[in-house]
């Protein structure tokens, strides 16, 4: 970890100090800042809706990585490996250790469609190159309530911010895609899962604080994992015009290991 380079699994002490050093490229710069000000700052009076994310910011606990392509091979194949070098440390590192990942902005806007497009070709590939089969546990199929997407045997909850939210401005980042991963475990370690007590409390608060921040009603999509009903992919970025948003969830998933020709998509 710390490793020198973008690309290199960081904790929040040293990217900031990359960042206020002038080490790191100008788009890298503008995610951090923006990052900063989202989670730690207020809107309409009331501050960042998921607090536990908040907090961890405040407290320096997240670790993080920046990607300098959405679809270059090279990118996203360092991707998998930072994502899997953080699953080996998170734990000894905080209780609250999220991987938050920054992606080069485009060469020119993209609309919502491209975006989710980019998404889940990020997940696709991840998955294609992934050295550990798919866990038995986890269904194959999205429509499945306990589908989640998995990585190195860890399922985990990927999450978005993006240029495109002109209201959801929890969930908007004016410099390009930003992907927070957050393994289950993580959530099951705090006692914050939807089936406990203080899961759904949480959950009161977020949602209480999203209405207030946003301005807008919470998004429809929103549930639980394993909750009949609910599915998680819609989640992970959700729609701001239902139009450009798929209809299903554009990822095939296979238990097949080792994927004898995997290739990038």
């Amino acid at each position: 970890m710390n490793e020198p380079g973008i690309q290199s699994l960081m904790d929040q002490e040293t990217l900031d100090r990359r960042v206020r050093a002038g080490e790191t490229p100008e788009w890298v710069t503008d995610h951090w800042e923006t990052f900063q000000n989202g989670l730690l700052g207020e809107r309409n009076g009331s501050p960042f809706p998921c607090f536990f994310g908040a907090e961890s910011v405040q407290q320096g606990e997240p670790l993080y990585t920046a990607v300098p392509s959405m679809n270059d091979a090279d990118a996203l194949l360092t991707l998998r490996d930072r994502i899997l070098e953080y699953l080996e440390i998170y734990r000894d590192h905080s209780e609250r250790a999220s991987l938050v990942t920054f992606f080069e902005p485009p060469a020119e806007p993209l609309s919502e469609r491209e975006y989710h497009d980019a998404l889940w070709h990020v997940l696709q590939t991840l998955h294609c190159h992934d050295p550990e089969p798919w866990p038995e546990d986890i269904p194959t199929d999205p429509n499945d309530p306990y589908w989640e997407f998995c990585l190195g045997g860890e399922p985990m909850f990927p999450t978005c911010r993006a240029p495109f939210y002109d209201d959801r401005k929890s969930r908007y980042c004016p410099i390009g895609l930003e992907i927070t991963f957050q393994p289950r475990s993580l959530f099951e370690d705090l006692g914050v899962t939807a089936d406990t007590e203080a899961g759904q409390h949480a959950r009161e608060i977020i949602q209480g604080r999203l209405e207030a921040y946003d301005g807008v009603c919470p998004h429809a999509d929103l549930g639980d994992w394993g909750v009949d009903g609910d599915r998680e992919w819609p989640q992970y970025m959700l729609s701001a015009d239902e139009d450009q948003a798929p209809a299903e969830c554009p990822i095939t998933i296979t238990r097949e290991h080792p994927k004898p020709a995997a290739r990038l998509p």
